[in-house]
This record gives C-alpha cells, sequence and structure tokens, in this order.
C-alpha cells in the first residue's frame, strides 16, 4: 500500500475534504500524512521522515505543494522536493483549468491530473495533451454523521448534534451555502481596452446568459472563430486563460439572478457565505445572511432547512459537492441539471430540477415542495438512497483500487 501526502491548513474546505479522505485511506491499510501549510516548518520535518522513495505519491486539490512553496523547493536550483525524490502528483483541480495556466507551467515532473468534470478533461486533452490525466475524481458529498466525528474544535455542531431531523421539524424553508460577488466587480476587465472589445465581451456575456446550457469556452470560440477566420489552437489556448471574469461575471450574475427571483416572489432565503451584502434586491427582507461559516456548520445548517439550493458554476460534466451534501443532509435539493447528472437526479423522486433560463418559476416551485410535507419527506429520503455512494469515502476506495491496480507511473 502506498503511502500517501494530503494537505490542509490553507483552503478551509479543501482542508475538510483531505481529512475526510485522510480517514478513508488508512481505513484501506494506506499511511497518510496530512501536512499543515499554515505550520510549514513543523510538517516539513514530518515530511522528511514519512517519504518512502518509491513508495509515496502526493494527492492535492489546486496545486497545493506545487505553487512554488519555498518549502518544496530546492532554493539553489529551483527543483521540486517531489522531482529529486521522484513522487508522483496527482492534483484535482476544482475549478476549470483555464484558471491555471500559471501553475500547469510550472508543474512538476511527475504530475497526473485529476478531473472533476468531463469538459475540464476533454479541455485538457485538446490543449494540453502532454499532461498526463489520471481518474476522473468528480466532487462528493459528506453525511453529517461523518462531519461531526471529523469536526476540528472550530467547527462544534451547536444545532443538531449530528442527527437529522425530519422534515417537519425544521425552522429553514430554503438555504442556499455558497459565495457571491457583484458582477460589476469584474467590469473593470470588461471596460479596460475599447468600446469595441467592450461590446464584444458584453455579446459573449449575453450569450452565456441567454444559453445557460452552453459552456464559456464553448461561447469564446464561437466568438473568436467569428472574428478570426484563421485562428489557431496555440492562439485559441492562450486567450482561454485570459477570460476567467467572463466566467465569474456569469456565475454570479446567475446566482444573484436565482436569489433575486426567489425573494421577489416572497421566499425568504437563508444564505451562507462571502459577500451576499452586495446583491441589491427589491425585497432584502427576505434574504437572511448568515455570512461565512465552516464546513461542519454548513452541514448543520442544511440539516436544518427543509429544501437546499444549488445553483451549478459552469459544470456541464460533472456535480457540485451541494447537491450531494443537500441530499445527505435529507434536504429535498432544488437544482439545475447537465448532461452528466441526468443520470443520477430524477425530478420530483430524489429532488427537484429547475432551468437557469426561467428564474421567475423557482418561487411557485419552492410552494409546490413546501406544500407536500409527506412528498418533501419522501424526495429526501430518496434523495438520501440516492447520494450514499457519493461521498468522500467511496471517491477514495476508487482512487485507491485505481492507484492500485490501474494506474503507471
Amino acid at each position: 500500500m502506498k503511502k500517501i501526502i494530503l494537505f490542509e491548513g490553507d483552503i478551509e474546505t479543501q482542508g475538510y475534504f483531505s481529512r475526510q479522505m485522510a480517514r478513508t485511506l488508512k481505513q484501506l491499510g494506506h499511511e497518510v500524512l496530512l501536512y499543515d501549510l499554515s505550520k510549514p516548518w513543523s510538517s516539513s520535518s514530518k515530511l522528511l521522515r514519512f517519504i518512502e522513495r518509491g513508495n509515496t505519491v502526493v494527492l492535492a486539490f489546486n496545486f497545493h505543494g506545487m505553487c512554488q512553496e519555498a518549502q518544496f523547493i530546492d532554493e539553489e536550483r529551483q527543483v521540486y522536493i517531489w522531482d529529486d525524490l521522484e513522487i508522483p502528483c496527482f492534483n484535482i483541480l476544482a475549478d476549470h483549468p483555464y484558471y491555471y495556466y500559471k501553475l500547469l507551467a510550472q508543474r512538476p515532473r511527475r504530475y497526473v491530473q485529476l478531473s472533476i468534470d468531463k469538459g475540464h478533461e476533454a479541455f485538457m486533452k485538446r490543449f494540453f495533451p502532454e499532461i498526463k490525466l489520471g481518474l476522473f475524481l468528480p466532487l462528493a458529498g459528506t453525511d453529517l454523521a461523518t462531519a461531526v466525528r471529523d469536526g476540528h474544535e472550530n467547527e462544534q455542531t451547536r444545532l443538531t448534534g449530528g442527527k437529522i431531523p425530519p422534515i417537519d421539524e425544521r425552522p429553514v424553508d430554503l438555504i442556499f451555502t455558497g459565495n457571491y460577488a457583484s458582477p460589476k466587480r469584474f467590469e473593470k476587465y470588461i471596460t479596460r481596452l475599447d468600446e469595441e472589445y467592450t461590446a464584444f465581451y458584453y455579446e459573449m456575456i449575453h450569450d452565456l446568459l441567454a444559453h445557460p446550457d452552453r459552456t464559456v469556452e464553448e461561447v469564446v470560440e464561437h466568438y473568436l472563430r467569428r472574428e478570426i477566420e484563421d485562428l489557431s489552437e496555440e492562439d485559441l489556448k492562450e486567450t482561454m486563460q485570459n477570460i476567467t471574469f467572463i466566467d465569474l461575471y456569469v456565475r454570479y450574475h446567475i446566482r444573484g439572478e436565482m436569489i433575486r427571483a426567489l425573494t421577489d416572489g416572497g421566499i425568504v432565503v437563508h444564505v451562507y457565505g462571502d459577500k451576499w451584502n452586495e446583491l441589491k434586491l427589491s425585497r432584502p427582507e427576505n434574504l437572511i445572511d448568515g455570512d461565512s461559516v465552516y464546513s461542519v456548520e454548513c452541514l448543520e445548517k442544511i440539516a436544518q432547512s427543509k429544501i437546499s439550493l444549488n445553483i451549478l458554476p459552469w459544470f456541464r460534466g460533472g456535480p457540485h459537492d451541494r447537491i450531494f451534501n443537500s441530499m445527505l443532509c435529507k434536504s429535498v435539493c432544488l437544482t439545475d441539471s447537465n448532461p452528466w447528472l441526468e443520470h443520477f437526479l430524477r425530478d420530483g423522486e430524489n429532488c427537484r430540477i429547475y432551468s437557469p433560463a426561467c428564474p421567475d418559476r423557482l418561487p411557485e416551485i419552492v410552494r409546490e415542495i413546501l406544500s407536500d410535507p409527506a412528498g418533501m419527506q419522501r424526495m429526501a429520503d430518496a434523495g438520501y438512497e440516492s447520494a450514499a455512494q457519493q461521498t468522500w469515502d467511496a471517491r477514495m476506495r476508487s482512487f485507491s483500487n485505481w492507484l492500485e491496480n490501474e494506474w503507471k507511473s
């Protein structure tokens, strides 16, 4: 069984995922080191004692341990410790690859990418064919009992004590867990050149808003090829890293419009995440802003809510962990869908599905759900059963099997 290095101490959610992954990997017989990025020097001494050449791998999110951090680099030669010791580095990208061009360029020599979305995987095969791809590893959920057991001191379970209350005992009708930022934050990138470029960028944005089933890269390529007939693959690849502001603008615009439709329709929405004070509403009394909470607390909040809203980021070939977390907390998951999710989501049976193109329908759907408590409980129970194999525990069992039996260095 291989030794596996994971990371915590930087992004709270990713450290939380890593702790769950570590627990399962240990159960499967792996030796695991959770490297604390907030304590680099004390963690590095543990790291050096832990590494066994030829029997150790790194498993990270978003290039943790691969961002030229000083403790992992030989300063004189500018070489990663992973390269010197021939350690494979498996990296889970939790966002689209076009956010990571700089880090992809300085990746370790034995780098292997694990994708959470089939569209991201296709992007890598097209534009970075030289980079090795590993197991497809979609985001996963956590059941509340596991969350409570793995909680740290700053993630106290104050509401449910780890128990999942029935629907009719929950005080909150609708919750959304996720951050917001005003699209105005990204206008400086849209208007930074001249009026012609500004109009060009807004044309792409309006197309994406009108057709939420299309991906950002599809729309950008369409408009670029319309303007530049002989656009090369290399030029297209280089351009993609410069359009992340379009992704963020559209993502937060849609997120805001969904919440606005609900609050305008008289639905009280409890939100947990950053910057919801930036969303301007005509009925602000219907938005209850709980601010940011830790991962375990987030699950506790969902378990106190009848309906948990999911608004997909620009994923069209994979899930978001909000879907599985909602189901595992036995809330009714109200979500949009994509082709990858179609085999899993069954509208009216284990969830309710809405279309981002029709936000005005959302209040009506919420009222339909709330009007039938017995039906809500049936959907919540069915969702729980559906999500039982969509946990980090299940993902790590798949990863361990692939690592031991299928992966070739």
